[in-house]
């Protein structure tokens, strides 16, 4: 049979020495490699003990905003809901109430607030479409599981603490990569 390219070449075997037939050389070489990896910098991280230091750009599980007096940012605009790729998030909107001005800062707020995360590809689009800085990927990832309505986060889950009551949780909630007020 002819070949359809003339790049072909015959390959020659030649006849094995004794030291290659005994495998002693390949062996040793074999051990050399293991043990210099001995003495290498280990790269796993024990960690429940040991965490892992993430680049400032990375996203992480999403967190609703309140402004400076601890009031919500949200107005649910629906332009979070309608940027997301994977349609993750659900919200129902409703009309603030005379005497509720110290708990939502627009007339309009969402009273119900929902992410899918088994749904959600952290693309960070609803942070990007967000007019009011309501929305933001946190530092912190989802925990795991063991039912999938687990993995639906409401309002109560999402929402930052006040700022006024609770300092402390707000800074740590807050993290450093917390919007700018706008």
């Amino acid at each position: 049979m002819q070949a359809l390219t003339n790049r072909g070449k015959s390959v020659e075997r030649k006849p094995m020495t004794l030291l290659e037939r005994l495998y002693l050389p390949a062996i040793f070489k074999g051990m050399a490699i293991t043990f210099s990896h001995i003495f290498k910098k280990v790269p796993t991280i024990r960690y429940p003990e040991q965490k892992r230091p993430f680049a400032k750009v990375s996203r992480g599980l999403q967190v609703l905003n309140r402004d400076e007096e601890g009031r919500e940012r949200c107005t649910a605009c629906g332009l979070c809901a309608v940027a997301c790729p994977a349609e993750a998030i659900t919200m129902e909107a409703a009309e603030r109430q005379r005497g509720e001005e110290h708990l939502y800062r627009e007339e309009k707020y969402a009273a119900k607030y929902e992410i899918n995360m088994l749904r959600c590809i952290f693309c960070g689009l609803c942070e990007e479409a967000c007019p009011k800085d309501a929305i933001y990927l946190s530092e912190t990832f989802a925990p795991s599981n063991l039912q999938r309505k687990g993995f639906i986060y409401g309002k109560e889950d999402l929402l930052i603490p006040n700022p006024l009551t609770h300092p402390e949780e707000y800074n740590k909630a807050k993290g450093e990569k917390a919007p700018t007020t706008k």
